[in-house]
């Protein structure tokens, strides 16, 4: 029989230092320049939530990094599972543990061989491993995960995405607004009943894309010149991804033999909620159907924010757990399209039948 990859269980850890956007009101805003942006701080908050549709973030508490949040994510997904039994664990992650006072990346060792130390693995055989692939990091982990598990090589692996974007933030830059932390995990092994992963596509854009999301100086004219903060062309962004990720979604339906019609949710990560929407209708276009049926992409970025590869498996975990209002659990023979774009440029899709 043919061998499929379920995912047996999901787990999160949603950070509970909540930061709504007043916060942000006292903040010095400037422009790449270094001159200062000559609007009022309401006026600008304002329309980074018009624009975003983000309202709150989450933070992660001091004394807590990436490496703590991955491993609560994992020990919330270990759910009766025996850790020992996992050959792989893989961790989407691309800044390493940023402690609060020092923002130098620090990922040696890796954040997976720390988690696997956390969560006291005996086994030397489970292979632990990072992957920096930008925000879809988590999603090319299952994509990698399937490889391992259809090829045999391995039976059970636990994929992991987490993201301290907090302390990489430059509080000058419009943009810090947009970005969180938290983590999300998912078990996936193998098994002979039906459903799992039916078909995935990646690409990366380098050629024009490359450096469309870096790591840069400040834009506060006071600040050490020798931190490095997030820094990304939004506008270039916007438009890379909804002209492109609707085709790689479509190209991964395609491969599966599947139409959109038969699919029940579609998530996208959490980049931007009118980016996303724009993304769904595009896709929808694709397929010429003009009603777009309500509630199939669930959103949590109004009050997640941005926490980059933890988007798409914290939505997940919840949405299982029946924690997102007016969304119901995925159902037995129910089809997910998750998709996601970020930092390279890359982009994958994988199209998942629920067991």
């Amino acid at each position: 029989m043919m061998t499929n990859s379920i995912i047996t269980e999901t787990g999160s850890y949603i950070p509970s230092i909540k930061v709504p956007n007043r916060q942000f009101l006292e903040n010095e805003f400037y422009q790449a320049d270094g001159t200062k942006i000559p609007k009022a701080n309401e006026d600008i908050v304002n329309k980074l939530q018009e624009i975003t549709c983000i309202r709150e973030r989450r933070y992660v508490e001091d004394g807590l990094n990436t490496t703590d949040m991955a491993y609560l994510a994992a020990e919330n997904a270990l759910n009766g599972i025996d850790r020992e039994s996992l050959d792989y664990i893989i961790v989407a992650q691309n800044l390493g543990d940023v402690k609060t006072d020092n923002i130098t990346p620090d990922m040696v060792p890796t954040i997976a061989s720390r988690v696997k130390h956390k969560l006291r693995i005996k086994n030397p055989y489970t292979v632990a491993y990072d992957i920096p692939f930008g925000c879809p990091g988590w999603l090319h982990g299952m994509i990698t995960a399937d490889y391992y598990i259809k090829s045999g090589d391995a039976k059970k692996v636990m994929v992991i995405g987490a993201e301290t974007l907090s302390r990489v933030s430059d509080p000058h830059d419009v943009d810090c607004m947009i970005y969180s932390d938290g983590a999300g995990a998912t078990v996936i092994e193998a098994s002979e009943s039906g459903g799992g992963v039916l078909s995935h596509v990646t690409r990366s854009d380098t050629y024009d894309n490359a450096y469309l999301l870096t790591l840069g100086k400040s834009y506060g004219p006071s600040r050490n010149g020798s931190e490095l903060f997030i820094k990304m062309h939004g506008h270039e962004i916007y438009k890379y991804a909804v002209r492109t990720v609707p085709k790689v979604v479509k190209q991964s339906l395609d491969k599966a033999g599947i139409t959109l019609n038969d699919v029940q949710k579609v998530l996208i990560h959490q980049a931007n909620q009118k980016m996303d929407e724009a993304i769904l209708e595009r896709l929808f276009k694709l397929y010429k159907i003009d009603d777009i049926p309500e509630n199939i992409m669930p959103m949590t970025i109004s009050w997640l924010g941005n926490s980059s590869v933890a988007t798409l498996p914290t939505m997940l975990d919840l949405l299982q757990k029946g924690k997102l209002k007016d969304h119901n659990r995925l159902q037995s023979g129910n089809i997910v399209v998750f998709a996601s774009v970020g930092a390279g440029m890359n982009i994958n899709s994988m199209v998942y039948k629920m067991p």
